[in-house]
């Protein structure tokens, strides 16, 4: 089958002549293969791949097939007057796949609204619902490697597509065997004939309006925001101009950006991973830190949606925070400082993912919120945001996920960045204020709360060979695992694709009322649990591990057991 369709675009006189060189040079059977066993697929974040040549990469011939599904989609769901907004990061070939997608729009008799710089992704999110666009395409793989490029996709509400709109999607771009039948129009055709539109400064004004109505302490950010050491990197990203400017405005007059990752490059030749959860991205901004003294360092990914904390711990040496951490303090500020400013709403909710940490749990019980959890994916959060609103029942106050992605406020539907460094920023001068770092603040959290520690394993395993052996893992785990993990007995067994909870001791089940997806949750009788799923944005298998123990020192140890003897079993699947 992959050899049909490698031919087919060798002798197709359609393909781009670039791309048809690239495969005439190949001669490793397996990387033919690759890139011709499957079309891409969308996962957790949209349509993301390599980039290159075949129907398993990311090229203009496969954005103009997922384009044209959505235009045909789009087209038969509503009948006049549709408009999509297009926005881009630094990316190589975000401005070419943009450019892809509007043509094929355009000639589709879809308006489009075009972002003529390259935008964050939250920024895409808050545009699409301003304009009223039917729906909203982001180009951006997010904080993967350079090789990489992606293809979000985001429904009128703002939010990435739910799972049944991505399938019609995909239905859509699967009926399409011709790629010469994808229909295309020049950026010049399309705005000459009105159906293209730039979009101006207005939607970045507002944007920065509604940032800056989010700061819960105004009195304290107007008399001591200039007080505050900030070291900032954009890490070659979008987040350099919108970051910078916000918190400007709010009078934190002490930002230094790391220059060598200020500009865009899509290379990223200071981070070949520029995603702020690994640590190596922080070593240019910690040189700066031995001149600078910060109250606190932080960067933001290529698309500005992820962002990442650094702290000063004991002895004054600096320390990376993982999601959960951010996520903890995040969600403890923000609903002390509602409280304590008498806004804290009755039907407040906040929302987390089920790999995220429980400690939030009892955050939410001390301030009497409840907290909900989705599905792994911020699209999740967004589907429950706009839920809220339909239904009126509910007030979203935060959400976030361990990988880094926070949010607060309705007008953005996706994690935010640049909302999440504003935040930082007013919880860091809190603290300041009160002879505290936010690492302090975070000690006295676990004091009060318990002291939780996660983890998370992923397990690279690429291509189709890859891709057939986290299915058999996932597999053996689901049929095979139900006794013990180490000396620790299993209580509940959690399959989100039969959407059923076990419990293992009083042998009963019950309906998880969740949207179906291939994940495995185990919960041991301690209270320590790990989950199990395949990435929907990367070849990897991930494994997500979390413990509470009686001090810090004890849940480090919990957490090395724990990963040993989950990973045992993982490597055991493996072998077999």
């Amino acid at each position: 089958m992959y050899k049909e369709k490698y031919k087919t675009w060798v002798n197709s006189n359609f393909i781009n002549v670039d791309l048809k060189k690239e495969l005439e040079q190949l001669v490793d059977e397996k990387e033919i293969e690759d890139r011709f066993y499957k079309d891409l697929e969308f996962g957790t974040g949209g349509l993301r791949g390599v980039m290159g040549a075949g129907t398993n990469r990311m090229n203009i011939h496969t954005i103009g097939k997922a384009t044209q599904g959505l235009a045909d989609y789009l087209n038969s769901k509503y009948k006049e007057n549709i408009s999509v907004t297009i926005a881009y990061d630094s990316r190589n070939m975000s401005v070419d796949f943009a450019n892809a997608a509007a043509e094929t729009l355009c000639a589709n008799d879809i308006y489009v609204n075009l972002f003529e710089v390259l935008t964050p992704t939250p920024i895409l999110s808050y545009a699409v619902r301003e304009l009223k666009s039917k729906a909203g395409i982001v180009i951006t793989a997010s904080h993967n490697p350079k090789q990489y490029n992606g293809y979000k996709v985001y429904g009128d509400d703002g939010g990435q597509v739910t799972d049944e709109v991505a399938k019609d999607i995909i239905t859509c771009a699967n009926s399409i065997e011709d790629y010469s039948k994808i229909k295309t129009m020049s950026i010049c055709d399309a705005k000459t004939k009105g159906l293209l539109k730039i979009i101006g400064e207005n939607i970045y004004l507002s944007y920065m309006d509604k940032i800056k109505k989010l700061t819960i302490r105004k009195d304290l950010v107007e008399k001591y925001a200039n007080d505050l050491k900030i070291i900032y990197t954009p890490i070659h990203g979008s987040g350099n101009i919108p970051v910078r400017r916000v918190l400007k405005e709010l009078g934190y007059g002490n930002v230094f950006v790391v220059a060598e990752q200020e500009m865009p490059d899509g290379n990223f030749p200071t981070a070949p991973y520029p995603n702020p959860e690994d640590p190596k991205v922080f070593a240019l901004a910690l040189e700066m830190a031995k001149d600078i003294n910060p109250d606190i360092i932080f960067g933001t990914d290529p698309d500005s949606d992820r962002i990442g904390v650094v702290v000063k711990g004991k002895e004054g040496k600096y320390k990376v925070l993982s999601g959960n951490q951010t996520g903890v303090l995040l969600s403890d500020y923000i609903l002390k400082s509602l409280s304590e400013t008498n806004n804290l709403p009755e039907n407040g909710v906040v929302i987390k993912t089920i790999v995220t940490t429980d400690m939030v749990e009892s955050i939410g019980e001390k301030y009497n919120v409840n907290v909900i959890d989705v599905l792994t994916g911020f699209k999740y959060i967004g589907e429950k945001i706009k839920e809220f609103e339909t239904e009126g029942t509910k007030e979203f106050i935060f959400g976030f996920e361990e990988s880094f992605g926070y949010l607060a406020g309705n007008f953005v539907r996706d994690k935010d960045a640049v909302i999440a460094a504003m935040l930082i920023c007013e919880m860091t001068l809190f603290y300041k204020n009160k002879g505290m770092s936010l690492y302090d603040a975070l000690i006295e959290l676990y004091n009060e709360h318990g002291y939780y520690e996660e983890n998370l394993v992923s397990i690279e395993l690429a291509g189709k060979d890859g891709a057939e052996k986290i299915g058999y893992i996932l597999e053996h785990l689901r049929s095979s695992v139900n006794g013990f993990i180490g000396d620790k007995k299993i209580v509940k067994k959690i399959d989100y694709r039969s959407g059923i909870e076990v419990d293992l001791n009083k042998a009963n089940e019950k309906i998880i009322k969740l949207p179906k997806s291939n994940v495995l949750k185990f919960i041991l009788e301690d209270g320590s649990w790990f989950v199990a799923r395949p990435s929907g944005t990367e070849p990897k298998m991930k494994i997500y591990l979390s413990v509470k123990g009686s001090s810090l020192a004890n849940a480090s140890e919990k957490i090395i057991e724990l990963k040993k003897n989950v990973m045992s079993i993982v490597d055991d699947a493996c072998i077999d």
